[in-house]
């Protein structure tokens, strides 16, 4: 450990420099049970209270995930000062337990402090992670209230969180505000406009950059690369790589990290898979976020086997011992229906961790095995691992594909009790789903009314696909309705309605629905692509003066080669009785019958 440890505590005391330098030796790696016995020690030595050890030992217990411990440290400091609450805020926002953070912050506020410039950034971090846009606005009126607005380490921390939650504007803002732009400034707004898609609005302000005499370092060209990278845009990509290197930077290895990144999120596998072969050839070796951003490439039937590659790769690294990796390994081999490797590699595990667990009973969850999920869940809080709001995501996903409602409910109201994790929309979404499951749309519904937030399509649609399998039009039109605001593209959630209606009876209401249907033939032309048609429900359903022709499907689809066309129509269309191969008007007696028999099953 270091030079101190062999001095046994029980037999001597030592300066509370030495005292100072065990307890961050043991929160560096981890040693919870060498920690524990060295605070006893503390404690029968009396200077357990002592500001300065006090502080230490608080964070020892966050970093080693025991926030409890940690909240009873603090709660014994005799003078719990501003310099208090910045360790324990701070701790806490380091190591993830961001919800415990805005807590506290509100708990000091009670107790009339006033913000102090160091929480700052560490309540910003905690609002972005969370998402959480209105604290994270307070904190920024806050920070003009107190005159803060100057410091550029706390103007980069609002440009984050205001990026995080998609509000570029008002990142550009804050930037804009400051009086005097530093690199560190200006690459926080580089960032933010790379990490929301507006990778050229982030090249433009690296050009004013220069223009200020203000030069690009390797985390200003990390940001291009993997803003470009993630749009797509590989010939950009390359014109930055080249750029970067003139400018006396060589790619390194979060440079190939993020074009990897880019390269999986745009589904291109193969290409990925180059990549990180080119970045072993440069010399560079990847670690373990290289080696799960990768990991997800290997989830298609063509790439399994790169994953147990890149398994063996990591194992003989060394990088399988690092939590992320192992998250990353055990979604990778649930999701590729190895649930029995899975399950092996979870109990080899010397230390679990509380992204190691989420990942198994992910795992659990979606190959239904809902009892072994509840079961590992029951167990990781009795081992006292830290619960998190994905752990909740995990088992209420797992309650509501097994039906397990009640269970599932009561975990929901435990989640807000006891570990005092304000539901988020996937909770919610999970809720919905799990009542949907049951029949009770109406509980469902009224769940809806009452989240503190905005339901997204996630939570209506399923509202809707539960609405579709009870038979609730009522609800459905009201979910559909939600949807056609939030997804105005997206024809599926019309094709759900739409299928219930028909599944009722309910012509009229069919005929009176707005939404536009896309039908996709599954012939491959030889031209390499599939025949894509849009129409319409009244060109479904056409009038006698308004007859549906094959000419009227070429307008409709202009884009496509008219052979292709008549492909599709004679596969979709002209089977109708009465209706020939190259007799492109139908009666409406024809069509009408199609209507409510093959296309009825057809959007089911």
């Amino acid at each position: 450990m270091n030079k101190f440890a062999t001095i046994p505590c029980s037999v001597r005391l030592l300066s509370i420099g030495s005292y100072v330098e065990l307890i961050e030796a043991n929160s560096r790696d981890r040693l919870l049970c060498g920690g524990r016995v060295l605070h006893a020690h503390l404690v029968t030595s009396g200077i357990a209270r002592l500001t300065r050890i006090a502080a230490k030992l608080v964070t020892f217990y966050v970093e080693c995930g025991k926030v409890l411990d940690a909240r009873k440290v603090f709660d014994e400091m005799p003078k719990r000062d501003i310099s208090g609450w910045v360790v324990m805020i701070g701790a806490c926002a380091r190591n993830g337990y961001y919800q415990e953070s805005l807590d506290f912050f509100r708990e000091m506020n009670k107790e009339g402090l006033k913000l102090d410039a160091f929480i700052v950034p560490s309540l910003l971090k905690a609002s972005r992670n969370l998402l959480d846009r209105e604290f994270g606005k307070m904190i920024h009126c806050l920070v003009l209230k107190c005159s803060f607005e100057s410091d550029a380490f706390i103007v980069s921390s609002l440009i984050d969180m205001y990026s995080k939650v998609g509000e570029v504007g008002n990142a550009r803002k804050v930037f804009d505000d400051l009086a005097k732009q530093d690199l560190v400034v200006f690459n926080a707004m580089i960032s933010s406009y790379a990490n929301n898609s507006q990778a050229d609005e982030a090249l433009n302000l690296v050009n004013d950059m220069k223009l200020l005499g203000i030069k690009p370092d390797i985390i200003t060209w990390n940001a291009l690369i993997s803003g470009f990278s993630h749009m797509g845009n590989e010939e950009k990509v390359s014109e930055i790589l080249e750029l970067m290197c003139l400018d006396g930077y060589n790619p390194d290895v979060v440079s190939w990290t993020s074009i990897i990144s880019g390269l999986v999120h745009n589904f291109q596998n193969e290409k990925a898979f180059d990549a990180f072969k080119k970045m072993l050839t440069h010399g560079l070796y990847p670690n373990s976020a290289t080696i799960t951003t990768l990991l997800p490439a290997c989830t298609t039937l063509a790439n399994m086997k790169h994953g147990k590659e890149i398994h063996g790769y990591s194992i003989v690294t060394g990088l399988e011992d690092h939590g992320f990796v192992r998250s990353a390994l055990l979604d990778y081999y649930g999701k590729c229906g190895f649930i029995s490797e899975a399950m092996i590699l979870f109990h080899k595990m010397r230390k679990k961790t509380t992204v190691t667990f989420n990942s198994m009973i992910f795992c659990y969850a979606n190959h239904g095995l809902s009892d072994k999920a509840v079961e590992l869940f029951d167990q990781m809080e009795a081992t006292g691992e830290e619960l998190d709001h994905l752990t909740f995501t995990a088992i209420l996903t797992a309650c509501s594909h097994a039906g397990l409602t009640y269970i599932g409910q009561n975990l929901f109201l435990l989640m807000q009790t006891k570990y005092r994790i304000e539901p988020r929309l996937e909770h919610y979404a999970c809720m919905v789903d799990l009542l949907g499951r049951a029949g009770k749309l109406v509980e469902a519904y009224e769940m809806i009314k009452t989240m503190r937030m905005e339901p997204d399509f996630f939570v209506w649609g399923a509202l809707l696909g539960a609405c579709r399998n009870h038979g609730n039009m009522e609800l459905a039109r009201i979910a559909a309705k939600h949807l056609a605001e939030l997804e105005p593209e997206n024809s599926g959630n019309g094709l759900l309605l739409t299928s219930l209606y028909a599944n009722a009876g309910s012509w009229e209401s069919v005929n009176g629905t707005d939404y536009k249907f896309e039908f996709v033939s599954n012939l491959y032309t030889e031209y390499g692509w599939f025949t894509r048609l849009f129409i319409t429900l009244e060109a479904v359903n056409p009038t006698e003066d308004s007859p549906l022709t094959f000419e009227t499907c070429v307008q409709l689809d202009d884009r496509r080669e008219p052979e292709v066309v008549q492909l599709f129509w004679e596969t979709y269309f002209c089977n109708v009785e009465g209706n020939e191969v190259g007799d492109h008007e139908w009666d409406n007696e024809g069509i009408d019958d199609w209507y409510k028999g093959e296309f009825a099953q057809m959007v089911v």
